[in-house]
């Protein structure tokens, strides 16, 4: 067993459910809830275990010279956050200049309790024409599921309904930011 799977699986006691289609090389991993720095931890553990390639974007001045090496080699890109840039497009372009890219983001924009979330994963779906993969982090039951494809149809509001399905009674590491 593989030192990523035993503190996973041993330690933590997490387990994941389902898996990626390798056949989609490029998509959105909305991962939710997302109320604890541990999530990331925990993500970081899940993709070594699955092999699969799953990215983020930064903002650039995390990409220089002498730690830059760093943040490319967990799957990061660099973004310029200049005020005059589209983000949307800057990260949709981002995807679409590579090979394979898996941009994963908390559509919550935080790790607080929020009501609704950003409509920035939505967005760089559609321009970047991809899919979006739900991924739920549910601590109760030491849990993370990997949704299907879900294609963005262009109504935002039909689509958040359908994609909070997969979130229902999900339960993050803070239950009252859930």
């Amino acid at each position: 067993m593989g030192v990523a799977k035993f503190i996973y699986h041993t330690v933590f006691g997490w387990k994941i459910k389902g898996d990626f289609d390798r056949n989609i090389k490029k998509s959105v991993l909305i991962v939710a809830p997302h109320t604890s720095y541990f999530d990331f931890i925990l993500s970081v553990l899940a993709r070594r275990i699955l092999k699969i390639e799953i990215n983020f974007v930064g903002k650039r001045e995390l990409f220089h010279p002498l730690i830059g090496w760093y943040f490319r080699w967990m799957g990061g890109a660099p973004l310029n956050r200049g005020k005059n840039e589209n983000k949307v497009q800057a990260i949709a372009s981002v995807i679409k200049s590579k090979n394979e890219f898996r941009l994963a983001i908390a559509p919550e924009g935080t790790r607080t309790k929020v009501e609704t979330w950003k409509t920035g994963y939505y967005y760089i779906a559609r321009e970047a024409g991809v899919p979006i993969i739900p991924i739920s982090l549910d601590y109760p039951s030491k849990t993370m599921t990997i949704g299907t494809a879900f294609f963005p149809t262009g109504s935002i509001v039909e689509d958040e309904i359908e994609l909070r399905k997969f979130f229902k009674g999900v339960i993050g590491k803070i239950p009252e930011w859930s």
